[in-house]
């Protein structure tokens, strides 16, 4: 009797074991096999549980959602491969032509671009409000306003939107609440929890950590929207890596420890550039000085938060001088990373805003924003005040 025939081409069955892995394991398959037509229907409508294609979903993914879910009180999160695909997954998931949405002011530098001039390209309009002013936002809503786009800390002015009033604006208006959490992170703020309907993130940002994984999320309250979103974000390929969003899982499992020490380091930073020569003007939500303060406290409490802005004398060439200044602080269009990064609004994330709309906004080319990492805080107040030091010295 002739032996059956082995191929290298079959999968090998995973071995079997008493024990489990710690780490969740990494599962990078694009397709699963189920045994059957009937299997695959019974996946599709959700009767059995299962992956059929990863651009639908996959271990990973969910892995990372739910824990996302966990620390914003959300059920059904949904991983996008990027912050701004989580951002387009909420709009276009939901809204339609002849809607209108109305943005924050201050958004994030491709936000605004998204809503004043790609949405207008497909019959959505969009307008933009100062969101620390309650009753002027309430002024710019529309009768075709379907939805509000906030960041609760503005990025990178850091101003406090006045999410109380604006939040009962929008459930008295029937206009939807879409915040923006990535600056203040579900450790120093729930959105779910004070009005907001749909929540997202850059999970690329301190989330994750580390500066390796490009990754958004967004949940939505209602189960109707929810699964409009992730309609439009399969359908749209906003698919997420596994190995991303493995990479991100690591990096929650220290988000907490490493929110905290950059949160008081950054309060403590603030403080110490406060006080050098050279400096304009710091803003950071705890001090007293911030023109939203006591909307802050009110709203955050005592967490301030891992950003810190600041703005120097001397324009474009002060500030080539002090990133040059200061070789180890990475000067870097990003936040979030577990070491400290610098960014120029006016040359990166704004650089699409005219000057005089910069301006309007309070960036300015001595103005600078700082994600704060862990390091130890007295390297970190040296190295700037040598770099800004440099820069005053033209």
């Amino acid at each position: 009797m002739s032996e059956t025939p082995k191929s290298l081409i079959r999968r090998t069955p995973w071995p079997p074991s008493a024990s489990r892995p710690v780490v969740t394991p990494l599962q990078p398959s694009v397709v699963y096999a189920s045994p059957d037509p009937d299997t695959l229907d019974s996946q599709y409508e959700g009767v059995n549980p299962g992956y059929t294609y990863a651009r639908e979903g996959h271990p990973n993914a969910d892995v990372l959602a739910q824990k996302i879910d966990m620390l914003e009180g959300a059920e059904g999160g949904i991983v996008t491969g990027s912050g701004m695909a989580a951002v387009t997954a909420a709009l276009l998931g939901v809204l339609k032509a002849g809607d209108h949405v109305l943005g924050g002011d201050q958004l994030y530098g491709r936000s605004l671009r998204l809503l004043s001039q790609d949405l207008p390209r497909l019959g959505i309009s969009a307008s933009m409000a100062d969101p620390t002013d309650a009753a002027g936002f309430a002024a710019a809503i529309r009768p075709e306003t379907r939805m509000i786009l906030l960041e609760v800390v503005s990025n990178p002015t850091l101003r406090v939107a006045d999410i109380a009033g604006i939040a009962q604006i929008a459930r008295e208006r029937g206009v939807l609440l879409a915040i923006d959490n990535t600056f203040t992170t579900p450790r120093g703020f729930r959105p779910f929890e004070h009005g907001a309907d749909i929540v997202i993130h850059s999970v690329t940002k301190i989330l994750a950590g580390h500066s390796d994984a490009t990754l958004g999320y967004v949940a939505a309250q209602d189960p109707e929207l929810r699964r409009m979103i992730y309609d439009f974000a399969v359908t749209t390929g906003m698919t997420a890596s596994p190995f991303d969003c493995w990479l991100a899982e690591r990096g929650l499992y220290s988000f907490e420890l490493r929110y905290d020490r950059a949160e008081e380091n950054a309060a403590l930073l603030a403080d110490h550039l406060a006080g050098l020569p050279g400096v304009t003007r710091v803003l950071y939500p705890t001090q007293r000085d911030h023109p939203d303060h006591n909307r802050a406290v009110s709203l955050l409490g005592e967490r301030g938060g891992h950003m810190v802005s600041f703005e120097i004398a001397g324009g474009r060439a002060a500030a080539n001088a002090l990133t040059r200044a200061a070789p180890a602080i990475a000067f870097a269009p990003t936040l979030g990373d577990i070491g400290t990064t610098l960014s120029h609004p006016a040359s990166s994330s704004h650089r699409a805003l005219g000057v005089e709309a910069r301006e309007a906004l309070g960036i300015s080319e001595g103005f600078f924003r700082v994600s704060v990492g862990v390091e130890d805080i007295a390297l970190l107040k040296a190295e700037f005040a040598a770099a800004i030091a440099a820069s005053q010295q033209l």
